[in-house]
């Protein structure tokens, strides 16, 4: 029919966008791939300090010290002073919190910790702390400061 207009995609039309994304995917890609290992590096590292500052709030909030124990390359613990005798001697005391990085960042591990920080109730801390995380892309340090302040350099 003379006035009858059809629409759609001819099949040389969709190769055509087939073969471009392919391109662009093929390209994209291994660069993302690239950048992985740095993104979990960084994750890790926050989530490290994320854990330290909620030790300290968790401490100023229950009033009793709460104390981070970094055992080996994956794992820390957090628990708290529940006798109430101002140490926390091991760290099957109070409420223990276990935490593993690798759950959420493959490939990073704790290479240092200088201390196992204590925040006292007051925000404080003692026992200051520098932690060292590694992986392929390098390395991120999280310290505890006396003022109870946690960082990321």
């Amino acid at each position: 029919m003379p006035g009858k207009r059809e629409s759609g995609f001819t099949l040389i039309e969709l190769m055509t966008t087939i073969a471009v994304f392919s391109v662009l995917a093929t390209i994209a890609i291994p660069t993302f791939m690239s950048w992985l290992p740095g993104m979990r590096l960084n994750g890790a590292a926050r989530q490290v300090m994320g854990d330290l500052m909620a030790a300290r709030m968790n401490a100023v909030k229950l009033n009793k010290n709460t104390q981070v124990f970094f055992d080996g390359n994956y794992q820390y613990k957090i628990c708290n002073d529940t006798d109430d005798l101002g140490t926390t001697v091991s760290y099957e005391e109070g409420d223990l919190v276990t935490k593993n990085i690798q759950d959420n960042y493959p490939g990073v591990q704790i290479i240092s910790a200088t201390n196992n920080p204590i925040f006292l109730p007051r925000g404080t801390a003692t026992n200051l702390a520098t932690i060292t995380l590694q992986n392929s892309s390098g390395t991120k340090a999280i310290t505890v400061s006396i003022a109870g302040r946690v960082k990321i350099n």
